[in-house]
C-alpha cells in the first residue's frame, strides 16, 4: 500500500480543458441542512469545510472557469467524498459527480509515490509480483526498527505501512463449483488489492454461495473498480471499459461485489451504451443477491453474540442497501443486532483519504473507535473492506459481515 497523493497548494489552480457536463441535480440552496452530516465540518467548525462552501467551488470550477485559490483548493481536498450531504439535501445535488467533474478539471500533481500506486493499481500482474516484498517485511521483523528510525514518515510510506496486512500470494481459483444443487452461477468482482488483502472475506462469498446452489466465477482478467482514480482526478475510462467488457462476456446470472466502496463506483459506471447497461443491470450487492436467494431449508446455527452494525458510507448514500444486512444476519437464530451509533459519520477511511490525510482521517477513526468501545459489542461488522482495515489498524476487531455468516453454516 502505498501513499496516494503528495500535492502542495500554495499557488493558485488553473483550469484546464473545456467545461464538462453537469448532471440536472438541482440547484443548492445553501439552506445548511447537510452541515451537520459532513465529518470534516465536525472537526474544523468552519463554514470552508461544508458541503454548501464546497459546491460554491465546485460551481467556479465547472460552470464559471475561474481559477480557484490555493485556500479554495485546500478545503476541497478536505472533503472525503462520503456523500452523506447528498442523503440529506432536499435539492437532490449530485455532489458526487460534480465533485468527481471537479478534480478532473484540476492540474493534479502526483508524487512519485501517487504515480507508482496507481499504476500498480491499473496492472494485476505487477501487483502479484510485488506481493512477496510485503510478506517478506512482515516476517523479517524489521517492522519496529524500521518505524524508530523515522523514515517510512519521511518517505510518507508511515500511514501506509501502518495499514499493511499479511497478503495472500496464491491467486484465486477461476471457478468454484455449488456445494449442492445447482441453481446457477455468478461471477465475483475482487478488484485490485481485496484478492491479496481481504481474502477471507471473499472466500466466505464464494463459500455462502455454494452453499445457497451457485456456481462462483472469478475472472482473472477483471482490475480495479477505478474509484481511487476518479476520485483522485485521474483517468479511469480504462479500468472501467475492461470490466465492463471481461463480466458482459460470461454467462452469468449477476455479478456481485463484496465492498460496498467498489460496488459504489461500481454501480455508478456512467457508460450509456449497450454494454454499459447489461453491466449495471446484473450487478448486484453479495448481501442483496444472498437475502433474496436464501433457501427456506438452510437453517444457520444460533449465536448469543452482541453485534453492531456499522455502516459504511458507501452502503448508506450510494448503494442506501445498508437494512439487507440487518435482515441477512437475523437468519443466525440469537443474535443480538444493534446499529453502531453516529453510522452517517464517517469513519475516516474514505478510499485513498486515510493515507492522503491522515491527521483528519485519525481523528474520524478515534471518535468512532470511541463509538465501538462504548457499544459493548462483541463483534462490530463493515461491508466494506477500506473501512474495515482502517478500523482495526489501532488493534481493532471489525471483520465484513459474510464472515460471521460464513461460520453458521451448518454443514460447513
Amino acid at each position: 500500500m502505498f501513499d496516494f497523493m503528495d500535492m502542495s497548494y500554495d499557488e493558485p489552480v488553473e483550469l484546464i480543458g473545456s467545461g464538462p457536463h453537469i448532471p440536472d441535480a438541482g440547484e443548492c440552496m445553501r439552506c445548511g441542512i447537510c452541515v451537520s452530516s459532513c465529518p470534516t465540518f465536525r472537526l474544523f467548525q468552519i463554514d470552508e469545510e461544508t458541503p454548501r462552501r464546497r459546491i460554491r467551488t465546485i460551481s467556479k470550477i465547472l460552470v464559471e472557469k475561474l481559477p480557484i485559490s490555493a485556500d479554495e483548493r485546500r478545503h476541497l481536498d478536505n472533503c472525503i467524498q462520503c456523500r452523506a450531504c447528498e442523503t440529506v439535501c432536499p435539492s437532490r445535488m449530485a455532489y458526487g459527480q460534480l465533485f468527481d467533474q471537479a478534480q478532473a478539471q484540476l492540474k493534479v500533481n502526483p508524487g512519485w509515490l501517487a504515480k507508482l500506486a496507481f499504476r500498480l493499481i491499473e496492472n494485476k500482474d505487477w501487483l502479484r509480483r510485488l506481493m512477496p516484498l510485503p510478506a517478506i517485511y512482515l516476517k523479517s521483523g524489521l517492522q519496529k526498527p524500521l518505524r524508530s528510525t523515522g523514515l517510512l514518515k519521511k518517505l510518507h510510506l508511515a500511514e501506509a505501512e501502518a495499514l499493511l496486512g499479511k497478503p495472500v500470494l496464491q491467486a484465486l481459483a477461476v471457478s468454484y463449483p455449488a456445494s449442492v444443487t445447482k441453481r446457477g452461477r455468478v461471477a465475483l468482482f475482487t478488484g485490485c488489492i481485496a484478492e491479496h488483502f481481504d481474502r477471507e472475506t471473499l472466500l466466505a462469498a464464494i463459500k455462502l454461495l455454494n452453499a445457497i446452489g451457485y456456481e462462483v466465477l472469478v475472472p482473472p482478467q477483471q482490475g480495479c473498480c477505478g474509484a481511487i482514480h476518479q476520485h483522485n482526478g485521474q483517468p479511469a475510462a480504462g479500468l472501467i471499459d475492461n470490466n465492463i467488457a471481461v463480466f458482459n462476456a460470461l454467462d452469468v446470472n449477476a455479478v456481485l461485489h463484496t465492498a460496498t466502496g467498489c460496488g459504489a463506483m461500481l454501480s455508478e459506471y456512467q457508460n450509456d451504451d449497450e454494454a454499459g447497461q447489461q453491466f449495471r443491470q446484473r450487478l448486484c450487492d453479495i448481501s442483496d443477491f444472498l437475502l433474496e436467494h436464501w433457501p427456506d431449508d438452510l437453517q444457520l446455527t444460533a449465536s448469543k453474540l452482541k453485534v453492531a452494525v456499522h455502516e459504511p458510507c458507501s452502503q448508506r448514500n450510494v448503494l442506501k442497501n445498508q437494512q439487507t444486512v440487518y435482515a441477512l444476519l437475523q437468519k443466525i437464530p440469537g443474535l443480538s443486532i444493534t446499529a453502531l451509533d453516529d453510522n452517517h459519520i464517517c469513519c475516516g477511511a474514505g478510499g485513498s483519504y486515510m493515507l492522503t490525510h491522515p491527521d483528519n482521517a485519525g481523528q474520524l477513526r478515534a471518535l468512532k473507535q470511541q463509538i465501538i468501545t462504548d457499544s459493548s459489542a462483541d463483534l462490530v461488522v463493515s461491508g466494506n473492506f477500506g473501512c474495515g482495515v482502517y478500523l482495526n489498524a489501532d488493534g481493532g476487531s471489525v471483520e465484513h459481515p459474510l464472515l460471521l455468516l460464513a461460520r453458521q453454516l451448518p454443514f460447513m
